[in-house]
């Protein structure tokens, strides 16, 4: 969402020819965002490609320490740094929002390094603020649910690898189509750990929904399919970082 309103202002400011979006795609990105990210790029009539990027390749991710986002984004942003010499843009911008300073943020260091502008953190915008201008907009994307990479799911500590990013993408692909479009699927191990609005909570154990889940996330492999009982909250894996 917050990209998607840094384009539209981008390309109303510099018009399309001064403009490219660009999407990482890789084991990271669930192939709905990606999906959506291509949908607003034509909608505005953006220039827009995508660009493998395998973080799994780099040997201190799959590890998943606390500082796996600073890695990952230090070669996204190199890699984007050198689209911008080849199409002699002036800068690469990303979506970062006055909110994002509130939370653990270690690729905020990697856009620090390369130089990377973050107009609408320094402009001061929070989430809601975001929300309304893409509302005044018309922007298809100005509701939409916060969607971090995959390997948010994981508790630091706790290897990453392309086999389990499928499975918490298609364990929460179940909740979705089951009608929760707010939702995160943690990965411990033989647990699924499932976050919902807390309002929500009590959805998930009536029938038939509460077999329907369960029989669904066992099938992926998961031994015990468990709900977090103080409900979704973004960044859920940085508490640990806080308590120690």
């Amino acid at each position: 969402m917050d990209s998607s309103l840094l384009l539209a202002l981008a390309l109303e400011a510099l018009g399309p020819a001064g403009v490219l979006a660009v999407t990482a795609s890789g084991p990271v990105e669930s192939a709905a965002d990606l999906g959506s990210a291509r949908n607003v790029a034509e909608l505005l009539g953006a220039r827009h490609i995508f660009i493998e990027q395998d973080p799994l390749q780099i040997p201190e991710f799959p590890l998943n320490t606390p500082q796996r986002c600073y890695v990952c984004r230090r070669q996204l942003y190199a890699a984007l740094e050198v689209i911008r010499v080849e199409q002699n843009l002036a800068a690469i911008v990303d979506g970062a929002i006055a909110d994002d300073s509130q939370d653990y943020r270690p690729g905020s260091k990697a856009a620090e390094e390369i130089g990377v502008k973050r107009p609408l953190a320094d402009a001061g915008l929070t989430k809601d603020e975001v929300r309304a201008v893409s509302r005044t907009l018309g922007l298809p994307t100005a509701d939409k649910p916060a969607s971090p990479c995959l390997a948010s799911r994981f508790p630091y500590g706790e290897p990453i690898t392309l086999e389990r990013l499928q499975t918490v993408e298609k364990a929460e692909a179940v909740l979705h189509e089951a009608g929760f479009p707010i939702v995160r699927v943690r990965y411990h191990g033989t647990i699924a750990r499932i976050e919902v609005p807390a309002e929500r909570i009590a959805e998930l154990a009536t029938e038939p929904l509460r077999s329907t889940v369960n029989v669904a996330l066992r099938a992926l492999g998961y031994a015990y399919v468990c709900v977090d009982l103080q409900g979704f909250r973004s960044g859920s894996l940085n508490e640990v970082l806080d308590a120690g």
